[in-house]
């Protein structure tokens, strides 16, 4: 075969995407707070784009030469679509994880059980742990070094109250004498809330207990075994502490009544509130018709505009070809922000009312009515491709009557072959297997086989180690340490 240069003709499809289409596609993963950024910066590099309603004097007819059409210079970014549709995606647009794929950056669950992750909205202006020590701390001390080392040992409490740092660590830091370190942690253990500065649990209730003037010989046996008491060894716990029934339930009583994470009661960094998207309620017609009233959260929505007149007046001003170029360029931007902004917004609102129409169930009655449900079914059902939904549903939440919840958590495994046989909603199952435990008698704890033969008399046809599994994840122990801990109860 002979060696040489030569010149080949070869036809080949490649999906090409402008980094303007690429920056659409990544707008739909964005959160409300990432949008607000990305938002902002626009405001700011471009003159053209301002914030708020459309203005009266911009929506007056004007003179076609001097009012531009905002839609020719619009850059198509669906491929030749209507800029009114919903935004979809192509496979091969961006990463994906080719082992699961999933085309999100993360894909998060929703943990939990009952009517799942309620996600209440807490003020970013609760006081802190540290600003409420930091009022108390100047009173409290004896001199000024004792009050110095105090906060700064109330700046290293974690967001429970506790310390973790050693306190030769902190003598070292700081280049004073261990003793001066201890004063100054008795110093914060005598702040409100009682228990902060604790270094163990022990010590936390200990400092409870002396409070409230319980700290005897026999509760100070029983705190120094606080893992029996998480056994439920009671005999051993009477034997050691020498007291009879009725003092063991007093001082057990008396324990429980403690806190045992006294900084919890504040808040700790400030924290962001969850913001839905959607928004949720159930109607009901004229006819008497129920259905469902699916909105977009318009605190969420970007309110940008084009600033018209500005546009005409920086126009007028454009002597050369280089500074009429820029301004193009300027207000294709701004046209194409506000096209992406606008297709983001539809593409939420058709995936949310197609969620809500295959959970119908769940806002209806419930948790124990969620159904298996897969990004996939999802996207068939709008006809739209699986990473665009992966990418919406990513840190967008929903508002309804039950609470506020990320729209990742209705889309969970079947499990069980149901009686319908489609399956069961993974977190149905929980929620059952939950009930049943609350609901069980203390003196015939539900063995996990029983547990199985109950959840299979409701349809749920589950493998014991799967019942084992789910019940293990929703936080709730085995039959052994169920049985100890409503014995301990009961005595209580």
């Amino acid at each position: 075969m002979a060696l040489g240069p030569r010149l080949d003709l070869r036809q080949s499809q490649s999906l090409v995407m402008t980094p303007q289409l690429q920056q659409a596609i990544k707008l739909l993963a964005l959160s409300n707070l990432e949008i607000e950024t990305f938002v902002g910066e626009a405001l700011e590099a471009n003159p053209l784009l301002e914030a708020g309603e459309v203005r009266a004097e911009d929506r007056e007819a004007s003179p076609e030469s001097d009012q531009p059409d905002i839609h020719d210079a619009t850059p198509d970014m669906d491929g030749g679509g209507n800029g009114d549709e919903a935004l979809d995606i192509d496979p091969g647009a961006l990463d994906v994880d080719r082992d699961t794929g999933d085309w999100s950056a993360e894909h998060s669950g929703a943990g939990g059980v009952g009517e799942a992750p309620d996600l209440e909205n807490r003020s970013s202006d609760d006081l802190s742990l540290a600003d409420h020590l930091e009022t108390q701390v100047g009173p409290a001390s004896p001199d000024a070094v004792t009050e110095f080392i105090a906060r700064h040992i109330i700046g290293l409490l974690d967001e429970a109250g506790y310390l973790s740092t050693p306190l030769s660590d902190i003598a070292a830091n700081l280049a004073v004498p261990q003793a001066s370190v201890e004063e100054a942690l008795h110093v914060v253990q005598s702040l409100d809330p009682t228990g902060v500065g604790a270094r163990s649990l022990s010590e936390c209730l200990a400092l409870q207990a002396k409070e409230a003037d319980r700290y005897d010989p026999c509760m100070e046996v029983l705190i120094d075994n606080l893992e029996l008491v998480a056994k439920g060894a009671v005999a051993h716990l009477k034997r050691i502490c020498s007291v009879d029934d009725e003092d063991f339930a007093e001082m057990l009583s008396e324990l429980r009544g403690y806190d045992p994470k006294p900084g919890l009661k504040f808040g700790g960094s400030p924290s962001t509130s969850v913001v839905p998207d959607v928004l949720l309620k159930g109607v009901t017609d004229a006819e008497g018709n129920e259905g469902w009233d699916i909105q977009l959260n318009e605190e969420t929505l970007p309110r940008l505009v084009v600033n018209r007149s500005y546009y005409v007046e920086l126009r007028a001003g454009a002597t050369n070809k280089e500074a009429k170029g820029w301004l193009s360029e300027k207000l294709a931007d701004a046209n194409w922000l506000i096209k992406a902004l606008d297709q983001r917004q539809k593409t939420i609102l058709k995936v949310a009312a197609e969620i809500v129409k295959q959970q119908h169930g769940f806002f209806k009655r419930g948790v124990s009515e969620l159904r298996p449900l897969t990004l996939r079914t999802v996207a068939e059902a709008i006809e739209m491709h699986e990473s665009t939904v992966s990418r919406v549903t990513s840190n967008k939440f929903l508002h309804c009557e039950r609470g506020t919840f990320e729209l990742k958590y209705f889309f969970t495994s079947g499990v069980g072959g149901g009686t319908d046989g489609e399956g069961a909603s993974a977190e149905a199952v929980k929620a059952r297997i939950k009930a049943l435990c609350d609901a069980e008698d203390p003196k015939k704890i539900l063995s996990d086989d029983k547990l199985v033969e109950l959840l299979k008399g409701e349809g749920f046809d589950l493998a014991r180690r799967t019942v084992a599994k789910y019940r293990e994840a929703i936080g709730i122990g085995s039959s052994v340490q169920r049985r100890r801990a409503k014995k301990l109860a009961g005595m209580g």
